[in-house]
């Protein structure tokens, strides 16, 4: 399989993506000059000379168009790209927030938490439709079930898949989040503290989850696929605006990975244990059995679905200063599939 874009290519659906109607905001200017002037010289300068990406065990994706250098085949030397890994979607929308992403993957809930908050993040990409999320406890643990969380210390990362997963799930059992001792932890840390002891159950995320189960015993005592919402890769709305051209060969470099994925599950799973890891047969499991990554990468209506179901939990939360109408305009202004779109149709 050819991996490689042309400039030319990339440059044309940059513009493309450019004249969406999503992004209301996006006016010509030195961005789309530098795309045209690209175009014209065939071997032109990109509209920048850097990009910072990130990766995250929780997107396989991201460790195919890492590990096969797609993004630098396609960008060239005149573009350094930069790595930086997202421990959890708090972590990428923090690298997003303060600039030290272009462009990083996060849970569809933790995005629209964050636009909701006034980060101007826009969806440019699905990576997967996940079943990442689940109430975790020990072995030998008497919870069956959310409904026996009340008064127990449970840990999560705030802002993030697991967190909204945890809400959701007391929410079934006519409990709040103000029933249980919450205790703060990064993913990996709340398993620690599982295994521990200083928790008595863990929303946890994969892959860290599935190697829970397979090395300690860690039972999944609560599952609910819907209440897992996609992946979604992001960009700012000034580095969109900006550097069209840039943001077009990545969307490009993950829908080529997904079709490499899919045709090499094995490997895609060798790619995560190597990552994260983590036994071969856990990251097999997680990949074949918890990421569905054959969806379509165009953000549409279905993510829209997922974040309308979630929409009234955000409102409620305390956590968006703006309450319902914040994260209703959220919603509204999250997406922008015009690259994704072209991505796809490239293939």
């Amino acid at each position: 399989m050819t991996h490689l874009l042309s400039r030319r290519t990339a440059t044309a659906l940059g513009l493309s993506a450019l004249a969406g109607t999503a992004l209301a905001a996006c006016v010509p200017g030195e961005g789309s000059e530098n795309i045209a002037a690209g175009s014209a010289e065939g071997a032109g300068e990109w509209s920048t000379d850097s990009l910072t990406v990130d990766w995250a065990t929780y997107n396989p994706l991201s460790l195919v168009v890492r590990d096969q250098r797609l993004i630098e085949d396609a960008l060239g030397e005149s573009v350094t790209v930069e790595w930086v890994q997202s421990a959890g979607s708090n972590k990428a929308n923090e690298f997003l927030r303060s600039g030290s992403a272009d462009i990083a993957s996060t849970a569809g809930s933790a995005a629209l938490l964050a636009r909701a908050n006034d980060t101007p993040l826009k969806v440019i990409d699905i990576y997967s439709q996940p079943e990442w999320s689940a109430l975790v406890v020990p072995a030998d643990s008497d919870i069956t079930g959310p409904g026996d969380l009340a008064g127990r210390s449970v840990a999560a990362t705030p802002g993030t898949d697991p967190y909204f997963f945890l809400v959701q799930a007391l929410g079934e059992a006519g409990l709040s989040i103000d029933d249980v001792e919450l205790q703060p932890l990064q993913h990996a840390d709340g398993r620690s503290a599982l295994e521990g002891g200083s928790v008595e159950a863990w929303a946890g995320l994969d892959p860290i989850m599935a190697a829970a189960e397979v090395e300690s015993g860690a039972q999944l005592v609560y599952r609910n696929v819907d209440f897992n919402t996609y992946g979604f890769l992001n960009t700012t709305e000034a580095f969109l605006e900006d550097h069209a051209d840039v943001v077009q060969v990545v969307v490009d470099a993950y829908e080529t990975a997904r079709t490499w994925a899919l045709e090499n599950l094995e490997e895609t799973a060798q790619l995560l244990a190597d990552a994260a890891g983590i036994d071969l047969e856990v990251a097999t499991t997680v990949i074949t059995e918890r990421s569905n990554l054959d969806v379509s990468g165009v953000p549409g209506e279905d993510q829209l679905a997922v974040l309308e179901a979630i929409s009234p939990m955000l409102s409620d939360s305390g956590d968006v200063a703006g309450g319902a109408e914040a994260v209703e305009k959220a919603r509204a202004e999250i997406l922008h599939a015009d690259f994704a779109t072209a991505a796809v149709a490239s293939q």
